[in-house]
C-alpha cells in the first residue's frame, strides 16, 4: 500500500439532458444516469448503485486483507448491499444499508472466527466508515471444497 493520504479523482461529463459519461485516470468511462425511481431509463449505472457497489466491493477487498492477516482459508465471498433512500427531517439521503454476505470457506475453518473477520472487515472499510447511514451487515458461511 502506498503511503496516506491517497487522492482519487473521477470527472463527470453530461449535457443538459440524457446520460453522464464518467471517468477516472487509465479506466474505460461508464455511462451513469439517474435510475428509473428518479425518472431515469433504469438502463445504466446510477449514482445510488455505485454507492452500493463501493459499499460491496470495499468489504471484499476488506476482507481479503484481513483473512489474510488471520490466515483464514476461504473460497468464494458473495456480498449484496441494499440502500435505503428516504426522506428525514426534509433531506434525501440513504437512511440504512443492509449487506449480506455469503461466504464459503474450507474444510475444517472455523465459522465463528469467520464471522468475527467478516464483521471487521465490515467495520474497518473506509467507505462504511465515510457515511452517515446505519450500516448493517448479515453473514452466511458454509464450506466449498477446492
Amino acid at each position: 500500500m502506498q503511503k496516506l493520504p491517497h487522492q482519487y479523482r473521477v470527472s463527470a461529463r453530461a449535457a443538459d439532458e440524457g446520460s453522464i459519461t464518467t471517468d477516472a485516470d487509465n479506466k474505460p468511462s461508464i455511462t451513469v444516469a439517474a435510475p428509473a425511481q428518479f425518472g431515469g431509463p433504469g438502463d445504466c449505472w446510477s449514482p445510488e448503485e455505485l454507492l452500493m457497489a463501493a459499499i460491496a466491493d470495499c468489504l471484499v477487498l476488506t476482507f481479503r486483507a484481513v483473512a489474510r492477516a488471520s490466515k483464514l482459508e476461504w473460497r468464494q465471498l458473495d456480498v449484496r448491499s441494499t440502500g435505503i433512500l428516504d426522506r428525514i427531517d426534509g433531506e434525501t439521503r440513504f437512511t440504512e444499508i443492509h449487506t449480506e454476505a455469503r461466504l464459503g470457506l474450507a474444510p475444517g475453518q472455523d465459522r465463528e472466527r469467520a464471522i468475527r473477520l467478516l464483521e471487521k472487515a465490515e467495520g474497518s472499510c473506509l467507505i462504511t466508515r465515510s457515511l452517515r447511514a446505519s450500516t448493517a451487515l448479515t453473514a452466511d458461511i458454509h464450506y466449498l471444497e477446492s
